[in-house]
C-alpha cells in the first residue's frame, strides 16, 4: 500500500475505534502540563534494543494478544508546545511494552531475550490522536527486567509519518504502588516480585529525566490499573 493511501486509511480506522473511558475526561488533558502553565518538551530517550519491527500492521486498541496479568489501560495525551500545549489531533502513536515476564515480542532466542518470540506481536500497537490529542490502549501490566525499571516505549510521528519524538513512560514506585502491588500478585504470574528490581532512580533512562516521564496511575490489583500521561512534542 503507499505512504499516502496508508496514513488515510489509517486517519479513518482511528475515527472508527473507540476510546477507553477515559479518555472523555477534560481534566487529564491538562493533568502534565497546562494545568500549571508549564509547556516543557518530554524529554526524548532510546527506542531500546526492541523497537517494532513493522508498527504500521498494528493499528489497535486492544494490545494484549495472548499475553497475560493484571489488567492495564493507558490514555496518552500529546500536546504542541509550538501551539501552547493545544492538544495534537491526527498524530500517529506508537507503543510497546514488555509481558510479566520481562519479555518482548517480535524478538528472542539471543544473549539479550533467550526466550524467543520473534513470530508474534503482543503488547505493541499504534493509533492515532482524536481532536482531544488522546489515543487509549488496553494491555496487561508491564512486568519488568534486570537494569530497568517498569516503563512503556512510546514514538510519536506527525501526521505525515515523520518522527517527532521517541520518548518513555515511567510508573510511579513506593511501598503501596502499583507496581508493588502487581509484582506481589503471584495469583496473577508475577512470580518475580521486587527483588532486584530496578528503580527509576537507578534507572539509566530516568534518573535526569523522571519529572516529565512519569505517569498517573490509579486502581487496582482486583479490578485492574489506568495510567495516564501527557507527552509534550514540537510539532
Amino acid at each position: 500500500m503507499q505512504r499516502k493511501q496508508f496514513l488515510k486509511t489509517l486517519g479513518m480506522t482511528s475515527m472508527l475505534m473507540p476510546l477507553l473511558h477515559a479518555c472523555g475526561s477534560d481534566d487529564d488533558v491538562n493533568a502534565a502540563t497546562n494545568e500549571t502553565g508549564d509547556c516543557a518538551l518530554t524529554d526524548s530517550e532510546t527506542a531500546g534494543p526492541f523497537p517494532t519491527k513493522s508498527p504500521a500492521s498494528l493499528v489497535m486498541t486492544d494490545i494484549r494478544s495472548d499475553r497475560t496479568g493484571v489488567p492495564f489501560t493507558f490514555t496518552i495525551t500529546v500536546q504542541n508546545k509550538a501551539e501552547d500545549c493545544a492538544a495534537l489531533e491526527g498524530a500517529i502513536v506508537d507503543v510497546w511494552h514488555c509481558d510479566k515476564d520481562g519479555y518482548y515480542s517480535e524478538y528472542g532466542g539471543t544473549q539479550m531475550q533467550q526466550q524467543d518470540f520473534t513470530g508474534v506481536h503482543f503488547l505493541r500497537g499504534r493509533q492515532v490522536t482524536n481532536a482531544d490529542g488522546k489515543v487509549g490502549f488496553t494491555s496487561i501490566f508491564p512486568g519488568w527486567y534486570q537494569g530497568r525499571a517498569t516503563h512503556i516505549h512510546v514514538h510519536i510521528y506527525n501526521a505525515d509519518g515523520d518522527s517527532l519524538l521517541v520518548t518513555q513512560i515511567a510508573f510511579p514506585e513506593g511501598s503501596n504502588s502499583a507496581v508493588s502491588q502487581v509484582n506481589a500478585s503471584t495469583a496473577n504470574g508475577y512470580t518475580k516480585g521486587m527483588s532486584g528490581y530496578t528503580t527509576n532512580a537507578s534507572d539509566n533512562i530516568f534518573a535526569d529525566s523522571l519529572d516529565n516521564e512519569i505517569g498517573t496511575i490509579t486502581g487496582s490489583v482486583a479490578d485492574g490499573f489506568e495510567l495516564t500521561h501527557t507527552i509534550v512534542v514540537n510539532a
